[in-house]
């Protein structure tokens, strides 16, 4: 599965010029890749280009151009590149208020093991969360999680055949019923998928 080097990153003055361009076809990809659950929760699908933007911003914003430091950042990011068994996903709790959103996110605990996907007639696939820190305590959940899907080789299949993918939610004080995805966002993720159909 695609993973990033730092022979894929441009140096910051080559990144300079190409920024404009790069950013537009990253934002027409990310397009296909959320999938928006009820007004107020979003999953933001990762792939190598939504990570190599994410990677190159960063190093943008950092001034950063030590071969070491740019090594680091590229070992941060890289786990949450999709390896052809599963999904990664960035999941963001969405409350514009302040104040609504601290008495949500006390709320709403745990909310990150309750999204799930499921493809077609398969079961659901709950996420493993947050793999590289605590993102609650006991008074609060983050507004931010990461999220890993394993999928099992006869729903890697059923995807590669063009099976649907459905999203929800079962966190009882945020419950999303099973919504079907957009063939749009279910072909991005079925890119995802074509390297196991290979092996």
């Amino acid at each position: 599965m695609p993973t990033l080097s730092r022979a894929d990153l441009w140096s910051l003055e080559e990144y300079a010029e190409r920024r404009p361009a790069f950013r537009a076809q990253v934002i027409a990809h990310k397009k296909t890749r959320q999938v928006a659950l009820g007004e107020h929760a979003r999953l933001y699908f990762e792939d190598a280009l939504t990570i190599r933007y994410q990677i190159q911003e960063m190093l943008r914003i950092e001034k950063v151009f030590e071969a070491h430091a740019i090594n680091e950042e590229l070992e941060a990011y890289q786990p949450l590149i999709p390896d052809g068994h599963n999904w990664k996903a960035t999941f963001m709790i969405e409350y514009d208020d302040p104040g609504e959103r601290a008495q949500q996110l006390a709320r709403l605990i745990g909310i990150e093991d309750k999204v799930w996907l499921q493809v077609e007639d398969c079961e659901r696939v709950y996420p493993i969360a947050d793999e590289d820190l605590p993102r609650e305590n006991d008074t609060k959940t983050s507004s931010v999680h990461f999220l890993r899907f394993e999928l099992s080789p006869q729903m890697i299949a059923a995807v590669n055949a063009g099976a649907a993918i459905f999203a929800g939610c079962d966190h009882p004080a945020y419950t999303v019923d099973p919504m079907s995805l957009s063939p749009a966002v279910r072909d991005s993720l079925a890119n995802d998928l074509q390297a196991s159909a290979l092996n």
